[in-house]
């Protein structure tokens, strides 16, 4: 492995584990939408104007999507090398037959969150930044009931446990990928990895998609 593709990996793995971290965060703050709706509403709604209102979150903000940026990008260029590697790899290399077909088709995987990245940053960051939402009882921006009216949308909640089930399979290898990257994945911890990575990324996504899934159904 060169120095250059070593460098990236790392990249990768940096902003993959970061970005890890902010998945807890933000799922913490949007299991407020599980709580009664009177409750739910203050509470979401409270949270919201935190985010948006603090400079350090808007530091870690802009961590935040510097890192999706370099996460993709360096996606996109170690893929493109593995493709041209790939193209020349001998004809008994049985690689491709032996490991997972997630790890197969990260790019796939990546591509279906990147878009539902854009729909979701559409749907409610746009708005929330430079839309015109009505205010709730305390003065804050109403991102509860948009929440609402989307997750209403039966399509909607359909796509979003689609990517979510995508978003599993794609921390898994991430998660795989990052421990080896960054030495980490030693034969003598080999199997607690293993556990901790099914454990975080079934219990992330499964949080996540359970959301609206709740709130399309019974609330």
């Amino acid at each position: 492995m060169t120095q250059t593709t070593l460098t990236r990996k790392i990249w990768m793995a940096l902003t993959g584990l970061f970005l890890c971290f902010f998945l807890v965060i933000h799922l913490l703050g949007n299991l407020q939408l599980l709580l009664p709706a009177a409750e739910s509403q203050l509470q979401f709604n409270a949270y919201s104007h935190l985010l948006s209102g603090n400079i350090l979150i808007k530091i870690i903000s802009w961590v935040l999507y510097a890192s999706i940026i370099a996460h993709v990008v360096y996606a996109i260029i170690i893929t493109a090398a593995n493709t041209r590697a790939q193209k020349q790899k001998y004809h008994y290399d049985r690689r491709g037959t032996v490991s997972k077909w997630y790890s197969r088709n990260m790019g796939l995987l990546g591509t279906i969150i990147f878009i539902f990245l854009v729909i979701h940053f559409r749907d409610f960051w746009y708005v929330y930044k430079f839309g015109q939402l009505p205010l709730d009882a305390r003065g804050n921006k109403d991102l509860y009931t948009l929440v609402m009216e989307v997750y209403s949308q039966t399509w909607y909640v359909g796509v979003y446990v689609i990517c979510m089930v995508a978003l599993c399979y794609h921390l898994l290898h991430g998660f795989f990928s990052a421990a080896r990257t960054l030495g980490v994945y030693h034969p003598k911890y080999v199997r607690w990895i293993k556990v901790l990575g099914w454990i975080y990324s079934v219990g992330i996504c499964a949080g996540f998609a359970i959301i609206p899934v709740y709130v399309h159904f019974l609330k």
